[in-house]
């Protein structure tokens, strides 16, 4: 028998639920603790999910000793400043993404964690997802050869009020952050930095993006992605090589398999299904790399999450879109 993880949740909303739900299902953790800025919400939460402590501040969730990594799921404008402080408190840290404002900000994030031996993780729990981890691994066997392009979109139609979180510039709301994080995340996956970016958007009335298209110029590729919470096309991601594409259709960035489909062959399907909510793999990694005495994710690792914040950091500055206290920290 191996000690269980012991896990603190920061914030009550639907994906620490499900993040919860999902952490029940592993035999080698338990939950310990929650925090709110409202006590009565974690005390609401501790019920729900039968967790023992409920505390009311950030603060208290870093001095609990029972709690050893605690996930972060505030609103991105909330990400930063509750991170380092568990970090200097000695906890390790999953933190959802988008990881924070800007790259400059994840920096500061991943050289805190490093100068107090904290593990430091974004929860991009796409590239934990067992599909798209098979995904990749045909791409390197050169199943569909060089890779010339990534089509990929994450779009929804809504009718959200202007207080709504995704609507909300206050909370570092926007399609961008919130949705187009994962077709960016999913090309640099398959092509890493790109050399050149170009980004247009449609406003929304409370000054962040609504919808945002942007161009990603490789020595020999391009991908090209998009997000909208005004509607817009399936929200799927094409990957297309000089031998053949791979498809991954509905929800591309919590796909349960995919489709390969080389020139001039009968497309394959490849079935690889999630556990549970689909979260259950990010927890996987973190309880590996805890395991193990690592500091980093090999399937998140910091710099692929810095490098996809710079990519939003510049497609932000082309659309102007800037938050309300944004820091840069040197």
């Amino acid at each position: 028998m191996v000690e269980p993880i012991r896990w603190g949740i920061l914030a009550t909303g639907g994906i620490a639920s499900t993040f919860v739900e999902d952490l029940a299902l592993l035999d080698d953790c338990r939950v310990t603790a929650v925090a709110s800025r409202s006590a009565e919400r974690a005390a609401a939460f501790a019920k729900k999910h039968d967790i023992p402590q409920a505390w009311e501040s950030v603060q208290a969730l870093a001095a609990d000793d029972e709690v050893d990594i605690v996930y972060v799921a505030t609103p991105h404008s909330h990400h930063y400043l509750p991170t380092l402080q568990l970090l200097e408190a000695g906890k390790h840290v999953l933190c959802e993404k988008a990881f924070a404002y800007n790259a400059a900000q994840a920096r500061t994030m991943f050289d805190v964690a490093r100068q107090n031996q904290r593990f430091l993780m974004e929860a991009m729990w796409t590239r934990c997802n067992p599909a798209i981890r098979e995904m990749r691994r045909a791409i390197k066997e050169g199943m569909i050869g060089e890779v010339v392009s990534v089509n990929g979109n994450f779009s929804f139609a809504s009718d959200l009020p202007a207080s709504h979180r995704l609507r909300n510039l206050e909370l570092a709301g926007g399609a961008l952050l919130d949705l187009g994080v994962y077709p960016i995340t999913l090309a640099h996956l398959v092509l890493g930095k790109p050399d050149a970016i170009e980004a247009h958007s449609v406003m929304d009335t409370t000054g962040v993006d609504a919808q945002t298209a942007l161009t990603l110029k490789y020595p020999n590729a391009i991908a090209q992605l998009s997000c909208s919470y005004r509607g817009g096309p399936a929200n799927e991601v094409t990957i297309a090589g000089t031998l053949g594409r791979i498809e991954l259709r509905n929800y591309a960035y919590r796909p349960s398999g995919y489709t390969l489909v080389r020139y001039d062959e009968a497309p394959r399907e490849f079935e690889a299904p999630y556990v549970g909510h689909g979260y259950v793999h990010e927890a996987l990694e973190v309880h590996r790399a805890l395991r193990q005495g690592r500091l980093e994710s090999t399937l998140v690792p910091p710099q692929s999450t810095v490098e996809v914040m710079e990519i939003l950091d510049e497609a932000r500055a082309q659309i102007g879109l800037r938050y309300p206290g944004e820091t840069h920290p040197k």
